[in-house]
């Protein structure tokens, strides 16, 4: 239903089909994985009671940075991604899009976002300086170093202090440790889906982690993840969670052991499932946390 909503859209003018698939709103995929750790932090922040009106913020401004991410990546990789198969026929590299049209729309998708922003308090207007600037660099990353992931983490986990900030006015040391789980399960998930391309990559000189950890990136990875499940554990404790944040914890290990087994072959498609198997990963964590406020 939700894709046969949009392609309805492009009987009111082709184009705007193109611009949707700049902005990968027909892949929900990152707008759930930005979303559910944004959500961790609001719900912790808030006790589990959020704000409607920062619930809204938070909701929809990770729609608009999702999408000015994907504006942004595009525009950086405009010369590469015809050189590899999954990304050839995105809009900027068959010309649907124009350059300058990508930067406009990257423009108006912050400006929005800082809009968002701008209702909530001076800390956290602050912060979002530095969410765009992760966002806007993150794309160039993967032509200097091999941790273009790292970025991405820093980037996908910005908006979790800035809940806190925006809930409570105070970023508290404990906030760290979620930041710092998210960057370290976003670094591994990504490294799934940079598995898909890295034969490309390596024809055209991309970097990634993918091309790092070479013959170790499952194990890599499942490393990363359990390191992030370390971190949520450590934040649960700080925060005093109960019982059904664990059950959450419980079900994400078990996420993330069913991807361990199932790319044990390097299938890139199979590599590619397991980035978006994620997904429920993130949801459980969320599942958990809000169970585990709404039973106290």
């Amino acid at each position: 239903m939700y894709l046969t909503l949009l392609k309805s859209l492009n009987r009111l003018n082709p184009r705007i089909w193109d611009f949707i698939q700049l902005m990968r709103i027909d892949r929900p995929i990152g707008i759930y994985l930005l979303l559910w750790p944004t959500l961790w932090a609001l719900w912790i922040a808030a006790k589990g009671v959020p704000s409607v009106g920062n619930l809204l913020i938070f909701v929809i401004g990770v729609f608009l940075m999702r999408a000015a991410g994907c504006v942004i990546n595009d525009y950086a990789d405009r010369k590469v991604d015809g050189h590899v198969k999954r990304t050839e026929q995105r809009p900027l590299v068959s010309g649907k899009v124009s350059a300058r049209e990508a930067l406009v729309l990257f423009a108006v998708l912050v400006a929005l976002s800082f809009g968002l922003v701008l209702l909530t308090n001076s800390l956290t207007v602050w912060l979002s300086f530095g969410g765009v600037a992760l966002a806007a660099s993150y794309p160039f990353m993967k032509r200097y170093t091999y941790y273009p992931q790292v970025v991405l983490g820093a980037a996908f986990s910005w908006g979790m202090p800035m809940a806190f900030t925006a809930q409570t006015g105070d970023l508290p040391a404990a906030a760290w440790l979620l930041y710092i789980a998210n960057l370290l399960w976003t670094v591994g998930y990504d490294t799934y889906y940079a598995i898909t391309d890295r034969e490309d990559d390596l024809k055209i000189g991309v970097k990634s982690t993918a091309v790092l950890f070479g013959d170790a990136d499952r194990v890599i990875i499942l490393s990363l993840q359990g390191l992030a499940l370390l971190c949520l554990l450590l934040a649960g404790a700080r925060f005093e969670m109960g019982v059904y944040f664990y059950f959450g914890i419980l079900a994400a290990a078990a996420c993330f052991a069913w991807e361990f087994w199932y790319t044990r072959n390097r299938d890139p498609q199979r590599c590619f499932k397991a980035f978006l198997h994620n997904h429920w990963a993130g949801l459980a964590i969320f599942v958990g946390i809000v169970v585990d406020y709404a039973m106290r």
